[in-house]
């Protein structure tokens, strides 16, 4: 496997099924000797995902002056 300009390499399909490693999945990079280690984050939910299926559900019309009045105390 070669290691593109940009320092980019593939994980192979079979890999990435079997830990589950989706778009927008976080790795860290652990250095052991002179072997490097992939190893998927358990504790980090990308931002894109945690918030995903909230996105377009808005439908009231109100001002965001509006909006902010109603999350703050009065």
């Amino acid at each position: 496997m070669k290691v593109t300009t940009k320092g980019q390499v593939t994980i192979p399909v079979n890999i990435r099924e079997k830990l589950g490693i989706t778009p927008d999945t976080e790795v860290d990079f652990l250095q052991e000797g002179d072997r490097i280690v992939i190893v998927k984050r358990k504790d980090a939910t990308p931002a894109s995902r945690k918030f995903k299926k909230l996105r377009g559900i808005a439908t009231v019309k109100m001002t965001t002056d509006e909006i902010m009045a109603l999350t703050r105390e009065v």
